[in-house]
């Protein structure tokens, strides 16, 4: 029986990057939408479940992609209200590739820390993959500084993040406030918009408790200043740096895994750890 993924994008197009993904993941069938609500997804997701019998379920999957991760995770909920019982396929979701890029970047780190005894400062850490990074982070037992451009916001994202083993405490993300939370920091992730600056190279590299950076933006100029976006594992001094393309590779290969992993069952819900766990799985 052949595998359809069904796109579900909130974006007025759907994503040609998501979609070229789930072919080199090997989909035989992908059935691809565009400008999904939670208000018009029903009938998509219960054209999915009633036209396969129970033991084929499996053959279908959904994958809820755009730019709007917030949007995104509305529609998951949505999809999961439209299943009932066991009628239902497994659900990935990985707007703006916040999921996947997340997860390879504190795989990378990591390789080279002890991330249960770390110290690690998110720049950007309101955004989807600053949140997402920090959330893993705290999970995995680190101590976590998520920074803002406001201590507001910063406290609301920390809210938002359950307890784990470690601990998140809020910053901002420039000035003496921030330059105290990174005097004692092993791993720095920025995480920012494109065209952020936070740190200039001097202001990172001169750290002597810093061990792993790592910026996820690959747009000019980049968060942090010095690392270029093909940096992977590339040493500056004492200090280690990923840039985006470094940690690349490896979210393209959690995204391909996770596709194949939506085939296995009829009920696997890849969200934020989830997809973390398959990333840990190919380390």
């Amino acid at each position: 029986m052949q595998s359809i993924l069904i796109q579900l994008d909130t974006d007025a197009l759907a994503s040609t990057f998501d979609r070229v993904v789930a072919v080199d993941s090997g989909i035989t069938q992908i059935f691809s939408y565009a400008g999904i609500t939670p208000e018009n997804v029903t009938p998509l997701v219960h054209g999915a479940i009633f036209t396969r019998g129970m033991g084929e379920l499996k053959h279908t999957a959904i994958f809820i992609g755009g730019s709007d991760v917030e949007a995104g995770e509305k529609l998951l909920k949505a999809v999961n209200k439209a299943f009932f019982g066991p009628m239902r396929v497994s659900v990935m979701i990985d707007s703006n590739g916040s999921n996947t890029t997340a997860a390879a970047a504190v795989l990378a780190a990591g390789r080279h820390l002890d991330l249960p005894n770390s110290r690690a400062v998110v720049l950007g850490g309101t955004g989807p993959v600053g949140f997402r990074a920090a959330q893993l982070l705290v999970r995995e037992g680190a101590a976590v500084v998520l920074t803002s451009r406001t201590i507001e916001k910063a406290r609301q994202a920390c809210d938002r993040i359950p307890d784990g083993e470690g601990r998140v405490q809020p910053s901002v993300s420039a000035g003496p406030e921030l330059m105290r939370a990174l005097g004692d920091a092993n791993l720095i992730i920025a995480a920012g918009a494109a065209g952020v600056k936070f740190l200039d190279e001097s202001q990172w590299a001169s750290l002597s408790s810093l061990k792993v950076t790592i910026d996820v933006n690959a747009v000019p100029p980049l968060g942090l200043a010095g690392i270029k976006a093909g940096d992977k594992a590339v040493a500056k001094g004492h200090i280690t740096c990923y840039g985006a393309l470094g940690v690349g590779g490896t979210k393209m290969k959690i995204h391909k895994a996770a596709i194949k992993k939506l085939f296995e069952v009829n009920d696997k819900v890849l969200d934020t750890q989830a997809i973390y766990e398959i990333g840990k799985g190919l380390a």
